[in-house]
């Protein structure tokens, strides 16, 4: 199973540029025919959809998202409006009618728990009482099932201290919940801009690259509100039985392939791929007599 993650596209109206300089709208469509090429089972999009969560934007949002192939599953973020969210994405029968934007997709080998981080009027994010509860009845629900959970605000610091100043309320309670299950395979956020990996709460916590800019890898806090416009970005996140979840951070810069020389022929590639296998089958029949990790 391939889960392609998306995230923090800040989509604009049509004709816009995102404060005037970066065709962040031209960036989404790029990045959904390079996901139309890779196949993902699924798409996540982790928030922060459109810059001011305005309808032109989500207009503009629907239109490029409609253009995917793979069935694409929404959470909102800070610059989001929940109410025109659901109003402009009807037949995603998965977002509540009202309240938290929450829900579970039960249809693949891995669930996916979706979060509603948001909290009206300000940037930061939020895990209180009743979303606590609310995940915890899910996961006990899924206690036999491998889950990924997916939301815009991550749980944990990264070091650059302005966006860690609107992160997410209640955390250590969410560790302590997430720490009991041992079937969480990743909490996979967005928010920050920046491709980041860590060990959190038993499990793995990660953050998508936006496809819309990078903030500044700003870690001794003296690129206050810096941006670049690099490349965009995005994550997949390969499942399977025998080695859970896998992820790739991928950026939609891309040069072309060449074999090296001395394996141009056919002849010389069937010769490398046929030791590979060889030494593969070697790797796997070592794995199987020394038994599960």
């Amino acid at each position: 199973m391939i889960v392609a993650q998306i995230t923090d596209t800040h989509l604009t109206a049509n004709g816009t540029l995102h404060a005037g300089a970066i065709a962040v709208n031209d960036k989404l469509r790029a990045v959904i025919r390079r996901l139309n090429e890779l196949a993902p089972d699924v798409i996540l999009v982790t928030g922060d959809l459109t810059a001011d969560g305005k309808p032109e934007e989500y207009e503009q949002l629907r239109d490029i998202l409609g253009e995917a192939r793979a069935p694409v599953y929404l959470i909102p973020g800070n610059h989001d409006d929940a109410n025109a969210l659901r109003s402009y994405f009807p037949r995603h029968s998965y977002l509540s009618t009202e309240g938290f934007a929450h829900y579970v997709v039960d249809d693949y080998p891995l669930a996916l728990i979706g979060l509603d981080t948001t909290v009206a009027g300000t940037h930061r994010g939020e895990m209180c009482a009743a979303r606590l509860d609310w995940l915890e009845a899910r996961l006990e629900e899924r206690r036999g099932k491998p889950v990924l959970i997916f939301m815009h605000h991550p749980p944990f610091r990264s070091g650059i201290w302005w966006m860690d100043a609107i992160g997410l309320k209640g955390r250590r309670k969410l560790a302590r919940l997430v720490s009991r299950y041992d079937n969480i395979e990743r909490v996979v956020c967005g928010h920050l801009h920046r491709p980041i990996q860590t060990r959190w709460a038993g499990t793995v916590g990660s953050v998508a690259p936006s496809t819309a800019f990078f903030v500044a890898l700003d870690l001794g806090g003296q690129k206050f509100m810096t941006l670049h416009d690099e490349p965009a970005g995005f994550d997949l996140h390969v499942w399977s039985e025998r080695d859970g979840l896998v992820t790739h951070t991928c950026s939609l810069e891309r040069s072309e392939g060449f074999v090296p020389d001395g394996l141009l022929s056919s002849e010389a590639l069937e010769k490398v791929r046929a030791e590979l296998k060889r030494i593969e089958a070697e790797i796997e029949a070592a794995d199987d007599r020394d038994g599960p990790a």
